[in-house]
């Protein structure tokens, strides 16, 4: 089945319904369709292989997303993070494309061959198409395909089928579920997989998205009461930063915000008290009565965060979404009834289940060792992944299961006695920043170009905010000066700020093993 059925479902059984609110824009079902096949036909016509998206949220990503599908042939959204090198760079591994753009990103492309640059306000206006598109019916297909760095550095494409996406969504969202008012707001970017499963399962459940171009706590907060936003995904980091706003600006359910709202005391529903366990140092409710599931995912949620999100939204059901680009998403869960049993428990065994990432869905997991063979519970190892949902392809490098259908998600974890995931971090050194995947090699080859630096080694460390933050260990040259000052302007005008080491240390030399590996676990213990 081919993604774009998702699209004529839902506009043929809701079509007058909103599906897109971004700003003074609206878009119904039917209305989406009808861009979507304008923009298939221009694609088309075109002559490209590839629908490329350099843009932040807004009608034109659903919009995409659907017509690539409509016109066959791969939707690939890319980082609008990534420096003009480095876009340029994808842009030119996509070719022939059709490229959609806006305002300040088309200022950081460069003239491509077989590549036509769209500005995004004429996309969402070109003219309607009185053809039908035809979908394919091959469910082997690309329809997606993701640009993601792997331990290199070197982004590798990976692939997302038809059929993948489909198992996902027909397995996880039931069709028509949500209610007329219910909304979802949508903050994490267009270029990643948690954007691109929003727009299909939202547009499965005919859901209204209501679409912010950037994420702000307080702009957050403020269309979540302006739209009665229902649904919500979150990256670990914007939910810190939601609980610094709150705790920053004191901004508790008040009588004042529920009046504006017309709504009175009485009439306001009542949060469900928060468990004992959380109430020490307790905080006031905030008053967002719309607001019925809040999921979070694409990091390592600090325990703090979460046990104050949930004294703060005492109403709201949490789940944490774990998944990867090569699953098409999210593959275990920590369901609502987890984290308030977790939560409420006083059995140690219980109680750490915050932390875990669930049990797994509509798939399979194994823990294996290094050597292959799979281990029991509580063994900590690498963690495997199988079923229909499960991509593990990349264009280049090919698919990357096994003999038997497992990926390998290069994340390390261990399963408890009643099957809940715990993860211990990534096999490889990628750090993971606010669901950001960072190369210590890139960060390491700037700092070996200062003239005083014969050594460096780049990992991950503990970060409240971030999940991961970098951190540096340094070898000067004999007789050289440095300080940490200099170091990271130069990683910060050489690459951009998140890659900044936040933690810098000198040492008189690195620890390697017999082989010239450098051991970066032993690295990571100073930064613990």
């Amino acid at each position: 089945m081919n993604i774009a059925t998702i699209l004529d479902m839902a506009a043929e059984a809701f079509g007058d319904r909103v599906a897109v609110a971004s700003g003074a824009s609206r878009f119904t079902y039917a209305q989406l369709r009808e861009r979507a096949c304008a923009a298939a036909a221009a694609i088309k016509a075109s002559g490209a292989q590839y629908v490329a998206l350099l843009d932040v949220n807004s009608p034109a990503a659903p919009v995409a997303i659907f017509a690539a599908a409509y016109a066959g042939i791969p939707y690939v959204p890319l980082n609008y993070r990534l420096t003009a090198p480095e876009i340029n760079e994808l842009v030119e591994r996509v070719a022939p494309a059709y490229l959609i753009t806006s305002g300040e990103y088309a200022k950081l492309l460069q003239p491509h061959a077989g590549v036509t640059v769209v500005d995004r306000a004429a996309f969402l206006s070109l003219p309607a198409s009185d053809a039908v598109p035809e979908i394919g019916d091959d469910p082997r297909a690309v329809a997606v395909q993701l640009f993601t760095s792997g331990t290199t550095g070197k982004p590798k494409a990976a692939i997302l089928r038809h059929e993948n996406l489909m198992s996902y969504i027909v397995g996880t969202v039931e069709f028509a579920a949500a209610d007329d008012n219910d909304a979802i707001i949508v903050t994490v970017p267009p270029y990643h997989i948690a954007g691109i499963s929003a727009v299909l399962s939202s547009t499965y459940a005919c859901r209204r998205m209501v679409q912010l171009d950037g994420f702000d706590a307080k702009a957050w907060l403020a269309a979540c009461r302006e739209h009665a936003v229902s649904n919500a995904f979150l990256v670990p980091t914007m939910l810190q930063r939601i609980v610094d706003h709150l705790a920053e600006s004191g901004e508790p359910a008040s009588r004042r915000e529920r009046s504006a709202a017309g709504e009175s005391d009485e009439a306001a529903t009542a949060p469900a008290p928060a468990p004992a366990s959380l109430r020490e140092g307790a905080v006031s409710p905030v008053h967002l009565p719309a607001l019925r599931s809040l999921a979070y995912g694409g990091g390592k949620m600090p325990l703090a965060t979460i046990q104050k999100a949930m004294q703060l939204f005492p109403h709201v059901d949490f789940t944490n979404a774990y998944g990867l680009t090569e699953t098409s998403s999210t593959i275990a869960v920590l369901g609502p009834e987890d984290h308030r049993a977790a939560a409420a428990s006083s059995d140690p065994a219980v109680r750490r289940r915050l932390g875990s990432v669930g049990k797994p869905g509509a798939v399979e997991i194994q823990i294996r060792d290094e050597a292959g063979r799979v281990l029991g519970t509580e063994e900590a190892g690498l963690v495997f992944v199988r079923g229909p949902q499960v991509s593990g392809e990349y264009l280049q490098q090919g698919s990357q299961l096994d003999a038997d259908g497992w990926f390998p998600t290069k994340d390390r974890g261990y399963l408890d006695a009643e099957g809940y995931l715990f993860l211990d971090g990534r096999a490889d050194d990628v750090i993971v920043r606010g669901g950001e995947n960072i190369s210590p090699g890139e960060i390491e080859d700037v700092l070996l170009s200062h003239p005083a630096v014969a050594d460096a080694a780049v990992v991950a460390m503990p970060d409240e905010q971030w999940g991961e933050g970098v951190a540096a260990a340094i070898v000067l040259k004999p007789g050289a000066a440095a300080n940490i000052g200099e170091l990271q302007e130069l990683v910060k005008g050489k690459l951009r700020s998140s890659r900044v080491p936040q933690k810098i240390v000198f040492k008189d030399a690195l620890p390697y093993n017999e082989l010239g590996k450098v051991l970066r676990r032993v690295i990571r213990q100073e930064f613990v």
